[in-house]
Formats: C-alpha cells, structure tokens, sequence
C-alpha cells in the first residue's frame, strides 16, 4: 500500500471526525481526497462522495431525530425538488458534459478539470460562510414559517450543485431554512442533516446504473468515515465548536485555492 493511499483512507477518518465536531463541511473534504490521494477519476470520485455524504448525513440525522429537533415538514417540502434535481443532475447532466468544454490560449479545459475548478469554487464559498461569524441567531420560540416557493427553488438549486460537485450542500442549505422556513439555528442543523442525506442517497442512485461501484472500496471508506464521526461527536465536548469551524474554514478556502492552482498549472 503507497503512502497516498495510506493518507486517503486516514482522510476518510478525517472527514468524519471534522462532521462529527462540527456538524457539517467535512463532506467538502470527500472529493480532493477521493482524487488528489486516492487518484480516482473526478467523476467518480463526486458519485462515491454522494453515498459517504449521504450515509454519514443519515447516522446524524437519526440522533437528531431522537432529540426531536428534525423539522419533517420543511425537510419534506425542500428535499423533493433537490432529490429530483440530484438524480436528474447525476444521471443525465454529468454523463452528457462533454470530455472537452473549451481552450483558452491553447490550455484545453476537460470535463474532468471542469468539474474540479468548479469544486473548489463551491469550496470557497463554503469557507467563506464558515469564517463569517452570523451573530443573529433565530431564538427558539420564534414562531416558524414556510415561504414554499422559494424554498422549493432553493430545493432543486442545492440539488443542482450537490449532483455536480458531490459534496453535501449544508452551507447552502442551513441559511435558506433560518431564512425562508424561519426555523431556529440548532433545528436548521439538525433538518438539513436529513435533507442531504435523502438527496445524497437518491443522487448515488443515478450513478449505479451509469458506472461500476467498488463496492468494497466505498463501504471501507465510508465505515473509516462512520468511525471518525463518533469519535468526532465525543470529541465535541471538549472542544469549542465555533473556534474549530473558522480554523477548518480557513483551511477549506486553502484547499480550493490550491485544487485551482493545480488543475490550471
């Protein structure tokens, strides 16, 4: 086994002791892992990214659930659209990119480049929503409320992106539920484990019946990952949660800068 590979499957670790301590981002992680250590193909790395999101997303979502602070209502209203979206992204949108998408100077950007500058882009926003302190939280007896239309919007462009880059969406779909469905911080969280988990899962699909699955593979990965949340979980309580999600924001915003300035030398 070559040292890379031994830093992947450690990664994997990683990206779940990340999710675990802070609730989100390590999903963001999945991808240049998959690729930069690992050296699966960019695409296939966002279809394994989608079942390791959605299957880490799920065991939170269900420890959620048991403190009852999963909202079902809202997590149904948004998930529908961003499910249809996620399968319809992975298994019509990927597979018809086309190998090449264009030149510039006679620097030909692939489909597999493409993807890859696209991601660290989503990196760099997330990054920037996780350095940025939002001092107004919703209190928790604030009363809830459901603007359907734009949630349902919001629903299918997570699902866009999240089919695209593979990664969980969380920074994206957190402000649209304190936002749009008025809920309280800790039950925006809590809700939007369980909606990327059910797009993640149903966007997976769409890659099993357009390439082959190391199945193996994926579920040892996946079980590093599981085991890295729980570890991660007991960590957070000796740890300042806050302080550790600008620390790890700064470091998503030097990852996506550096996917950029590889993919482009």
């Amino acid at each position: 086994m070559e040292i890379l590979e031994i830093l992947g499957y450690f990664g994997a670790l990683i990206i779940g002791v990340v999710l675990g301590l802070i609730g989100g981002g390590g999903s963001i992680l999945t991808v240049p892992v998959l690729v930069y250590l690992l050296a699966i193909n960019p695409v296939t790395a966002t279809a394994y990214s989608l079942f390791v999101v959605g299957a880490s997303a799920l065991v939170g979502a269900f420890k959620n659930m048991q403190k009852k602070l999963v909202d079902f209502r809202t997590a149904i209203v948004f998930s529908i659209p961003a499910f249809i979206a996620v399968y319809a992204t992975r298994k019509y949108m990927v597979p018809a990119i086309p190998e090449s998408l264009f030149s510039i100077g006679g620097f030909e950007i692939t489909k597999n480049i493409g993807i890859m500058l696209f991601f660290a882009i989503i990196m760099i926003l997330a990054s920037v929503s996780m350095i940025r302190e939002n001092g107004k939280k919703k209190a928790d007896s604030e009363k809830i409320s459901y603007n359907y239309p734009l949630i349902i919007i919001e629903g299918i462009v997570v699902g866009v992106l999240t089919g695209i880059v593979g990664a969980g969406g969380g920074f994206l779909i957190i402000p649209a539920l304190v936002l749009l469905a008025k809920l309280p911080m800790k039950k925006a969280v809590a809700t939007s484990l369980l909606i990327i988990a059910i797009k993640s899962l149903i966007g997976f699909i769409g890659d099993v019946q357009n390439m082959n699955i190391d199945w193996i593979f994926l579920a040892i990965f996946t079980g590093l990952s599981m085991v890295g949340m729980f570890v991660g979980i007991y960590l957070n309580k000796f740890i300042d949660g806050k302080k550790l999600k600008k620390g790890f924001g700064w470091f998503v915003l030097l990852m996506g800068v550096y996917i950029i300035w590889a993919e482009i030398s």
